[in-house]
């Protein structure tokens, strides 16, 4: 199998994202993570650049790396400074990695009107540079910025840029796409003259301004480049960085390339969670590979066929990177959807029942008020259970009543009254609260202590609400997601209506009576004994 080795640069470039700040312990997680996934290269940071970069290099010193190499990132000398008085290099020195990376100019552009140096001038700058980071026992990586552009300009200029790199003694030349604008044929084309005219080993990087970063680092791969630079997630200044969570089973699985080391692929899911969590960013549920919904099935023709064959919707095992197929139930679902959601959730429903029939309808009713279930799993589970002959509940509410007062000198609360039916005995229980919906969940609480004590491993994690029709303003249909955890679970459940506390109660009525079907059948399964309805 061929090799190309991957270069991250999440905690450096990818860092540069809007919205996204990572302290120094950030940072070393992420490296920690990313060596033992085992990429080959980790980009810690620019050192002298900010204390936080020069922090980093000093810890990571003292830490051992499995596979990879942490590598500083800088520039080329300035104009008129000789290498060995120059700031920047010196700190890529200081920063004590064995691989540094020095970023040069390609373009025409960026020389005559950035650097405003002559062109000679950027040469020197380059081989120079290189040179002085070589003689002082440093393996360089050379980032030719702008390089397509700058090729589309000046072909042989930009191809004495890397000679330079070259003379001076760089071990990779990476082509950047800085910008974001080239297209993958484009890519393709240029890397494979590149690789005609300068022997040296070649790189990619690119950025994905034109949504196409993934694609073009691909076709350098098929060029001959046998370095590939990204983030995960594609995080990164802009529109992102090419993403290495594409890249990575791209290269791995359809290009036939090696690039991390065998049976680690399955990490890929938890990583790029991992590293969603810890920079504070939503991990996209369509993100190829690793996103929730990646090999999430939701129309009823496609369920239909994967119930016979996986692969018929399904372009890998989804196990292969971490991940797990998920049946989605809609108002689009078939039979197929609500018999693999049952499976999944271990109900025993059989596919020619009235009861499946049943259950679809009333998921379609629902979702025709505003319900939403693709996100709702309990619920979804409750509906199959109440739709099987037989079925008791472990309580039955009867009524409630919310009061949200203001009063001078106390401010504004909410009071709430619930009452409802547990084996025939009826509990009538009052409770404030900071707000409608925690009064009530306060209330509803009280009411099931006294026969389930084990309401209490329960607590409501998340409430979400969202407005579905805008235009009729306060009086429009409300959706409410509750996310509910217990020590060994968590659950989703959903309700919606006009009216905001119908929509909450109903979502707070079925996280209830899921979560206290799951903690005593838990128990159950435990001593042995029977688990109830």
């Amino acid at each position: 199998m061929e090799t190309v080795a991957i270069y991250d640069t999440t905690v450096r470039d990818g860092a540069q994202t809007e919205g996204i700040s990572f302290s120094c312990d950030d940072k070393l997680r992420i490296a920690r993570r990313l060596d033992e996934f085992g990429v080959a290269f980790i980009e810690g940071g620019w050192p002298g650049s900010n204390p936080k970069d020069e922090e980093f290099f000093q810890r990571a010193r003292d830490m051992e790396w499995k596979h990879a190499e942490i590598t500083a990132f800088g520039s080329t000398r300035r104009r008129q400074i000789a290498p060995e008085d120059d700031a920047n290099l010196r700190a890529l020195i200081a920063a004590g990695t064995r691989v540094c990376t020095v970023v040069g100019k390609s373009w025409t552009l960026h020389v005559d009107e950035v650097l405003r140096a002559t062109r000679d001038e950027n040469l020197a700058m380059i081989e120079e540079s290189v040179a002085y980071l070589v003689a002082n026992d440093r393996t360089v990586v050379y980032d030719a910025e702008h390089f397509f552009d700058g090729y589309r300009e000046d072909p042989v200029y930009a191809l004495e840029t890397l000679r330079a790199a070259v003379r001076g003694g760089a071990s990779v030349l990476v082509l950047c796409d800085t910008n974001g604008g080239s297209l993958p044929w484009t890519i393709e084309q240029i890397v494979t003259e590149v690789a005609a005219a300068v022997p040296t080993p070649l790189g990619i990087h690119c950025h994905n301004d034109g949504e196409v970063a993934v694609a073009n680092s691909l076709a350098a791969v098929r060029a001959g480049v046998v370095h590939v630079q990204g983030t995960i997630n594609g995080y990164g200044e802009r529109c992102g960085n090419a993403n290495l969570c594409s890249i990575i089973p791209n290269l791995e699985l359809k290009l036939g390339r090696r690039c991390i080391p065998d049976g680690h692929l399955d990490q890929l899911y938890e990583l790029a969670s991992f590293v969603a969590d810890v920079a504070n960013v939503s991990l996209g549920h369509q993100a190829a590979y690793v996103g929730k919904s990646a090999f999430a099935h939701k129309g009823g023709i496609h369920v239909a066929a994967i119930r016979r064959n996986v692969d018929t919707y399904q372009h890998i095992d989804p196990a292969v990177v971490g991940n797990q197929m998920r049946v989605v139930v809609s108002e689009l679902s078939g039979r197929g959807n609500l018999l693999s959601k049952a499976e999944e959730l271990a109900l025993p429903v059989a596919g020619d029942s009235p009861e499946i029939v049943g259950v679809l309808d009333e998921i379609k009713a629902l979702e025709a008020r505003g319900f939403s279930f693709e996100s709702a799993d309990a619920s979804v589970a409750l509906i199959i259970r109440r739709g099987q002959p037989g079925y008791e509940p472990p309580f039955r509410v009867i009524d409630y009543t919310v009061v949200v007062e203001h009063r001078d000198g106390r401010g504004t609360f909410a009071e709430a009254t619930v009452k409802v039916e547990i084996d025939g005995q009826r509990y009538h229980t009052a409770a404030e609260g900071d707000g409608p919906v925690h009064a009530l969940d306060e209330a509803f609480r009280k009411a099931l202590q006294p026969t389930y004590p084990e309401v209490a491993e329960l607590r409501l994690a998340d409430y979400k609400v969202r407005i579905l029709q805008q235009e009729y303003a306060t009086g429009a249909i409300t959706r409410v997601l509750i996310d509910s955890r217990s020590r060994d679970s968590h659950w989703t459940t959903v309700g919606a209506s006009t009216n905001i506390i119908e929509a909450s109660w109903h979502a707070l009525a079925d996280s209830y009576e899921y979560g206290l079907l799951e903690v005593v059948s838990a128990r159950a399964r435990a001593t042995g004994a029977p688990a109830g309805g």
